[in-house]
């Protein structure tokens, strides 16, 4: 139950009849892992907090440098060579002492990656690497847990939302990342190399923050099987139906 101050501070959520009461309740049992506390990561995790997730893991190894301040808004010049996910529990914790931040200050592997997470109703992906997606995905595919997944460019973005366990309207299992990412690049580039646009990550990490919420509420259209593009420069967003491989060893028909 809602106590008398979280039906205070959540009314703008409740008086939406697609989260209402039932909804904000759901929210506050739902468990959320965050996997990644960079540029994606830091408006994910305070939206969600904001809006009551009652268990919120951040899961991350990394430590606060000077050149994350451009687009890690949770951080400050004080928590320099700080573990992230310590600074930005703290952080999160004073938005919303309601809710249940945990810090988890390692870096998610093959090895580690079904225990980390386990028992978690969403994983949001908002790593920068594609080995640590590839091992988030196939853990998320072999547990049936509902995956957010977002990435940015220079001045482009992309948010997907991932269900590979269901089925489409003809019949066909839904994609899953390895859908959309069949393999690494043989060149990854990255903001450190190629550069970013801070408030890009502001854009694409809300909106990954809105698509938890419509899952885990139940409310609006579910982006799974589909992609939404962002292109900054151009002020334009586009939908990409996303196609199911066959080919891929998670294609939602193996592995059951």
């Amino acid at each position: 139950m809602l106590s008398d101050s979280e039906i205070d501070r959540y009314q703008r959520h409740i008086l939406l009849p697609e989260i209402g009461g039932a909804g904000q309740q759901k929210l506050k049992a739902a468990r959320v892992a965050l996997v990644g506390m960079g540029g994606l990561g830091h408006p994910v995790a305070q939206y969600l907090a904001a809006a009551g997730v009652g268990t919120l893991a951040l899961i991350d190894d990394d430590r606060v440098s000077l050149s994350n301040l451009q687009r890690q808004i949770l951080f400050t010049d004080k928590d320099l060579g700080q573990p992230k996910v310590e600074v930005a529990a703290k952080v999160l914790r004073a938005i919303n002492p309601h809710i249940d931040v945990r810090a988890i200050d390692q870096r998610v592997s093959q090895e580690n990656a079904a225990d980390l997470l386990a028992g978690y109703d969403v994983v949001v992906d908002a790593c920068d690497n594609f080995a640590t997606r590839f091992v988030v995905n196939d853990t998320c595919f072999a547990s049936q847990t509902i995956l957010v997944s977002g990435a940015v460019g220079r001045f482009d973005g992309q948010v997907a939302t991932f269900k590979p366990w269901l089925k489409d309207s003809a019949g066909l299992p839904l994609p899953c990342y390895r859908s959309l990412v069949p393999a690494a690049p043989d060149i990854e580039e990255d903001c450190a190399t190629t550069g970013i646009l801070g408030a890009l990550t502001g854009i694409i990490g809300s909106l990954q923050a809105v698509e938890v919420i419509k899952e885990i509420c139940g409310a609006g259209e579910s982006l799974a099987g589909r992609l939404l593009i962002y292109d900054a420069l151009a002020a334009k967003a586009r939908f990409v139906k996303l196609a199911w491989d066959p080919q891929n060893p998670n294609n939602g028909e193996t592995g059951r």
